[in-house]
């Protein structure tokens, strides 16, 4: 809290100094000698001056504060204490579990009948805690203070401030990019050295074209043959399908009619209540699979003669497409509106009727967007978890059937990972191969898209 009380401070005094670098700009430019850049980049200028310095040494501080902290509460102890009763210092993790007793004691969190060097210790960690957030701020604002002022004395009518605060932005926008192409690339090596570890126990052949999935009973020998995803993968594309099954002509149906037909008011009305589903919670969805739609599937089908599940694949792919149809509305509806209006008079001066340029004009003309809209719910169906988890159970059965209970490579993964179990077991490292190969087949997605969206581009650009 503190922190984050300091960093609202600094970012009001920046706004103030920001006011102060205009003010100071518009005194220096006179008339006689006017200024390279507009006011507006002087106090800019400053106020950078004002947030980076000052940001950059807290985000330091907080960096370097535990280890700081941590060496000198554990320096203040007697030898006694770091020490086992032969006299030889204590392993790293005996010292560990002391600083974290400490740590409690100050916390409040154990008896106060601790023993007196933690409780000294634990006294000592607090005066360290409370001298170092009062240096914090007063070294930020002194820093804070010191760029300011150092700003405005070297605000001049030729000063080009205006190069200087877009060169700022600039490498904060390429800090932001590399950030998210290093993020990428952390999350596909994880995933790949994991999944070594995993291939290094299980065959990769066993893994992607076995029939049978028990990572529960994978001992001896034969640990192979209990990791075949093959009835993961079944269920996951299972499931994923009949979503789409339910929400491309539901939510395309719905973006043409809001689009091309709609009255203006009632387009105000629907569209943002057709867009509500996206914001609800996946567990509300699969409550509501579980105790609405199952069971009504589950009767229907006892009254046509048919064996349904009371978890079935059909209960939560229905729920899961209702769930996606925003995806595919919301994006269709806006890529639709976005065909040139010429295109439309174009077709209908033909003699075309209005249905004839919906089918063969307009939604050629947005086909790149729709399928980008699809590829979204796509993705989206195969990731959900929670509704398969409630609706479609937990078992891994490889079967067409939408009837029958299955499960998906996201519920699987959680599964793997629940639980109190060592992480460099067979186990475990399934699910890190089951992120890989699920990242592969989503990049297949998405190339095979960009081949349907150049293809079709090329025709109407």
């Amino acid at each position: 809290m503190d922190t984050l009380i300091l960093i609202c401070v600094i970012l009001g005094l920046a706004a103030v100094m920001y006011r102060m670098g205009m003010a100071r700009a518009l005194r220096v430019g006179d008339g006689t000698r006017p200024l390279h850049s507009t006011p507006v980049y002087h106090g800019l200028y400053v106020a950078l001056w004002c947030v980076i310095p000052s940001l950059a040494f807290l985000l330091l501080w907080l960096m370097f504060e535990p280890a700081i902290v941590r060496g000198l509460v554990l320096a203040s102890l007697p030898d006694s204490v770091l020490s086992g009763p032969d006299g030889q210092p204590l392993s790293a993790q005996r010292i560990q579990l002391i600083y974290t007793e400490i740590g409690n004691v100050a916390n409040g969190l154990v008896p106060v009948d601790s023993p007196a060097a933690l409780m000294e210790a634990s006294a000592y960690k607090d005066r360290l805690h409370l001298l170092g957030n009062r240096g914090t701020w007063a070294a930020c604002l002194a820093i804070a203070l010191g760029g300011t002022a150092w700003a405005l004395s070297r605000i001049t009518p030729v000063l080009r401030t205006r190069n200087k605060v877009e060169s700022v932005f600039r490498a904060f926008i390429l800090m932001c990019s590399g950030l998210a192409i290093l993020t990428t690339l952390g999350i596909v090596l994880s995933l790949v050295f994991e999944s070594l570890r995993f291939f290094a126990h299980v065959s990769v052949t066993d893994f992607l074209f076995g029939l049978h999935w028990s990572p529960q009973t994978a001992t001896g020998p034969d640990v192979s043959k209990s990791f075949g995803a093959v009835p993961l993968f079944a269920g996951t594309f299972l499931i994923a399908g009949i979503a789409l099954v339910v929400a491309v002509p539901i939510g395309l149906m719905s973006a043409i009619y809001m689009s091309e037909y709609a009255h203006p008011r009632f387009r105000a009305v629907a569209k943002p209540l057709l867009e509500v589903l996206a914001g609800i919670p996946t567990v509300v969805y699969g409550f509501f699979a579980a105790l609405a739609i199952a069971p009504l599937f589950r009767s229907l089908g006892e009254q046509l003669g048919l064996d349904v599940s009371s978890e079935s694949a059909l209960a939560a792919g229905v729920v899961m497409g209702v769930m996606i149809v925003p995806f595919v509305s919301s994006l269709s509806d806006d890529v639709i509106s976005a065909v040139p209006r010429s295109l439309r008079e174009g077709s209908l001066g033909l003699g075309a009727t209005k249905s004839e340029t919906i089918r063969r004009v307009v939604i050629p003309a947005a086909l790149p967007g729709i399928v980008g809209g699809v590829l979204l719910a796509a993705s989206r169906a195969i990731g959900e978890t929670m509704i398969v988890v409630m609706a479609a159970g937990m078992a891994a059965r490889l079967t067409a059937n939408p009837f029958e209970a299955v499960t998906t490579v996201t519920v699987q993964i959680v599964t793997l990972l629940v639980g109190d179990q060592e992480f460099d077991s067979p186990k475990t490292l399934a699910a890190f191969a089951l992120g890989l190969v699920l990242f592969c087949l989503t990049l297949i997605m998405n190339i095979v898209a960009l081949y349907v969206v150049r293809k079709y581009r090329e025709q109407y650009d």
